[in-house]
């Protein structure tokens, strides 16, 4: 490399093995429940790696390209028994829209602490994005059933005859009856952990209203017909695998339920199989394996397996279903719902006007409406968390979500990988007219998101839920013992795309021990010690050995090249969303710089030229630093470019044009003229990244 201003273009790197990235990009956290405020689970699993993506796309492919959207799922079950309750033992005289519209403003609050950038959050039953989301509801279930895949069903659903009401979702409790699955927090129709069964399935099953067991009675709605997608399910993970690119949590996920429909049978009644297997629709056997209480019938389809179930349950033989596609419900009889439009002769049908949507299907496409709600609204009279944000040139929701050089992005947990990536994938596929479920979507109808799942975050070695034992402390709990960028570091380097970890504030641990270091602390540590350090030396320096000037010149070739390296080596991580590995570069980067101005600085001793150096050098790796921290800590990276007082707005600073550049670019011919440019004064212990109060 030679040796030339860090301005000029002959320094850019010119490797073609770099990442693609989208022209342009949606990103979306999962939508969090109207039910309650947000707790740790939700900032540090989702909201804190949606944001810190949506900030470095802003950098990368220019602000006005991306769009990162979200809102409270205002509709379903929880909502429905979390408003039931407080009513019932709060006296609580508000509508279920005013409940929903205060958990609504608390979740804002709360992200704003945080300094989670979305560009628009409103409420899927709340203010303008109501009516939008209505509107686009009825739009998609529409052209689903005019391409033939929706179909009415009767189903059995939960009745309690004491309260002589037909339960939701979560007004029913039991025991998950998906086998290997230990959950004992199971509902209707989902188990806490995630997994789909019938609510025929559910293990002794308990009225929330009552108490006492309640009965099924059928219940005619509509349903996606989910197992026609196996094969396009099982291309679609095949295609992901051979990508590399999506977690392999998402892959092997949705893989699981693409098996054949099986019934696990008690080996106990191995003699009364025996004597109905004759009578059965065609299955293969497999005896149950060493050690395992149960066999298997695997049947060729979804009807066979069911018609088997019913002889089983004629012959009072005990089993379980595993995981399958089944048909996937798209309306329920819920009064606080989206309303589902009429379809058909079946609008004709008592009571097919009182529909609404399940939440999960519209939850689906609710980052759809949220995007038309902001495009129709620019910005003006909604809930943004982002105000400055400029305009691009995206004018229709189908140029994020359906234009071929547009990619969505969306975070999700792991127990919502059935949703996205099984039933919005089929769904997704099914949306364009006169499809067939054999290949994926055409370039001109909806694209594909792309799935960042992580797995659970648990607190204490403990998975914690609001309905479990453990329960999860608040986001805003958090913040009485640590800054925002503090906790957004920590949650970031944790690592959860790779397997369930533990989050294990000292404060909040009745086990710790004073003497033990605060592990959420490691990363913090890396901001106030280190970073902090860096880039109160290079001012201070400058202020009492250069005239307060930031020197311009010639910047060390080894340190540009190392600098290079490490900006590539961020870029590709930052692709794959690799963002603990990403914590450890620049804990390794931001070191090493430190270390590059005590080392220097010292032997410089009473060199004025060679402090010089030291200083231009150091200022150098600290916009380096500095850019490619920006979308982790945004604070004090923007306190640290104010203090520089460049010519440039901070979007020119941070974006990616200018990745490869030092300081030349940004200032004025009289700053170059004089070999310095004026920096903002910084006053005596000034921090860019400051220790919480309660740490000294």
């Amino acid at each position: 490399m030679s040796q030339t201003e860090t301005g000029s273009d002959t320094n850019a790197p010119t490797d073609a093995h770099r990442p693609a990235f989208p022209r342009r990009a949606v990103v979306t956290a999962g939508m969090p429940y109207g039910n309650k405020g947000l707790h740790f689970g939700h900032i540090g699993g989702v909201f804190v790696p949606a944001d810190v993506f949506a900030r470095f796309l802003r950098d990368r492919i220019g602000e006005e390209n991306v769009l990162f959207v979200c809102g409270t799922d205002c509709y379903g079950s929880p909502i429905d028994e979390g408003y039931r309750k407080l009513v019932r033992d709060e006296g609580f005289t508000g509508s279920i829209a005013d409940y929903v519209r205060g958990n609504h403003d608390a979740q804002v609050a709360t992200l704003k602490r945080y300094g989670i950038s979305l560009d628009i959050f409103e409420g899927s039953g709340l203010g303008k994005a109501k009516a939008v989301h209505e509107d686009f509801t009825a739009f998609i279930i529409r052209r689903l059933y005019d391409n033939g895949y929706l179909h009415r069903t009767a189903t059995a659903q939960f009745y309690d005859e004491e309260a002589q009401s037909f339960l939701n979702g979560r007004q029913v409790l039991g025991r998950c009856p998906v086998p290997g699955c230990k959950s004992e927090h199971a509902y209707a129709d989902e188990c806490d952990l995630g997994h789909q069964y019938l609510p025929a399935d559910l293990i002794a099953p308990v009225s929330a209203l009552s108490g006492k067991p309640p009965v099924m009675r059928d219940v005619v709605n509509w349903y996606f017909d989910l197992p026609a997608f196996r094969g396009l399910l099982k291309d679609y993970v095949a295609a992901l695998n051979a990508e590399g690119r999506t977690r392999p949590v998402v892959s092997n996920t949705i893989d699981e339920f693409l098996v054949a429909p099986i019934i696990y049978v008690k080996n106990e009644h191995t003699i009364e199989y025996a004597e109905l297997a004759g009578a059965l629709p065609e299955h293969s056997f497999r005896p149950a394996e060493k050690g395992k209480a149960s066999f298997e019938l695997e049947f060729c389809d979804l009807a066979a397996r069911d018609a088997a179930r019913r002889l089983l349950d004629a012959a009072q033989i005990r089993y379980r279903t595993g995981k399958a596609l089944v048909p996937f419900r798209i309306t329920g009889n819920i009064a606080w719902g989206v309303p589902a439009p009429p379809l058909g002769l079946a609008a004709e049908d008592e009571g097919a006007d009182k529909l609404t949507v399940w939440c999960w299907p519209e939850s689906l496409w609710a980052p759809i409406s949220f995007t038309r709600t902001w495009l129709e609204n620019r910005g003006e009279g909604i809930e943004t968390l982002n105000p400055t944000r400029p305009r691009g040139e995206a004018t229709t929701w189908e140029d994020y979500w359906c234009s071929p050089d547009a990619t969505a992005y969306q975070f999700i947990g792991q127990d919502n990988i059935y949703f996205y990536g099984v039933a919005q994938t089929a769904m997704w596929a099914a949306f364009p007219q006169g499809h067939e479920p054999s290949v994926l979507a055409e370039p001109s109808d909806l694209q594909q998101s792309h799935l960042v799942a992580n797995y659970h975050l648990l607190f204490l070695d403990k998975k914690a839920s609001s309905s479990g034992e453990i329960k999860p402390p608040m986001a805003d709990e958090l913040l009485d013992y640590y800054t925002a960028e503090q906790l957004r570091a920590h949650f970031l380097a944790l690592g959860l795309g790779l397997k369930p970890v533990s989050f294990q504030p000292k404060p909040l641990n009745p086990r710790a021990n004073e003497k033990d270091a605060d592990p959420v602390l490691k990363e913090g540590a890396l901001l106030t010690n280190v970073f902090n350090r860096l880039a109160r030396s290079c001012f201070y320096a400058a202020q009492n050995d250069n005239d307060g000037l930031l020197p311009l010149g010639v910047v060390d070739p080894a340190l540009v090249e190392e600098a290079h390296t490490a900006i590539l080596e961020y870029e590709r991580l930052m692709a794959l969303q690799e963002f603990h590995t990403v914590m450890q570069l620049m804990g390794d980067f931001i070191r090493r710089a430190n270390k590059y101005w005590s080392d220097a600085i010292r032997t410089a001793d009473d060199d004025v030229e060679a402090r010089r150096t030291a200083l231009l050098n150091s200022f150098y790796l600290l916009r380096v630093c500095t850019v490619l921290m920006h979308p982790i800590v945004p604070e004090g990276t923007r306190m640290i470019f104010e203090y520089l007082a460049l010519e440039a707005d901070e979007r020119t600073f941070f974006s990616w044009e200018h990745i490869f550049e030092g300081f030349e670019g940004f200032v004025t011919p009289a700053d170059k003229e004089r070999g310095g440019h004026p920096l903002r004064e910084l006053p005596p212990r000034t921090d860019f990244f400051a220790r919480h109060e309660s740490q000294w």
